[in-house]
């Protein structure tokens, strides 16, 4: 129920940007909060970023606040993150999430649909 695809991963340089996307097909998609996590290589997952359900409301992760933007579309099932000022920290597997309690505080056991994962790398 519910699936999920990204598209927008890639490779830039440090300070560039990339523009990440993801429909979801399958579910109320103005019902549920979306969101994008990120995996490292040895790391936990963790939230980046997530907007409520009607967009009035997000969440950043501290690292990534004012060079990240989180968006929807619900006309188009479509999320967005624009991601700016980008640093080799930021490379990781990227996952885009939805959680049908509309919430949109980033916490991902709540998140039941989840994409399979773009990779950004971002070298220095």
């Amino acid at each position: 129920q519910g699936r999920a695809v990204e598209y927008g991963g890639g490779s830039v340089q440090a300070g560039g940007s990339l523009n990440l996307s993801c429909t979801i097909s399958g579910i109320r998609f103005d019902d549920y909060a979306v969101g994008w996590f990120r995996q490292a290589p040895e790391k936990e997952r963790e939230g980046v970023s997530c907007i409520s359900h009607n967009g009035d409301s997000t969440f950043y992760e501290d690292s990534v606040k004012g060079r990240f933007t989180i968006s929807r579309d619900n006309n188009k099932n479509t999320m967005y993150l624009q991601m700016n000022s980008l640093k080799p920290e930021d490379k990781a597997m990227y996952y885009c999430a939805a959680d049908p309690s509309g919430d949109y505080r980033c916490d991902s056991s709540s998140y039941s649909v989840w994409g399979q994962g773009t990779q950004v790398t971002v070298d220095s």
